[in-house]
């Protein structure tokens, strides 16, 4: 299952909690024009360090398919981040 929406929490100093709702769809759709610059760029870097563009389209595969249901936290000072992929 590919992830659909990704959540990103950031907790203050002062223990207040914000956060920011991102749709993967159209985050997706509007970067497309990049993605299409990144796919050739991919399989030149493939070739030139002679890994299998299959096998790292298919290690690609596999890691989108396990993101749902991640969650990393990052603290620093008094800062906490949290991001979460459903």
């Amino acid at each position: 299952m590919i992830p659909y929406l990704v959540t990103v929490s950031r907790r203050s100093p002062e223990g207040r909690w914000r956060g920011l709702h991102v749709p993967v769809l159209p985050l997706l759709v509007v970067a497309s024009p990049l993605l299409s610059l990144a796919v050739p760029a991919g399989l030149i870097a493939c070739l030139a360090t002679r890994v299998s563009p299959v096998g790292a389209l298919r290690g690609t595969g596999r890691l989108l398919w396990a993101l749902p249901g991640t969650r990393i936290e990052f603290e620093q000072g008094g800062t906490v981040v949290l991001v979460r992929v459903k």
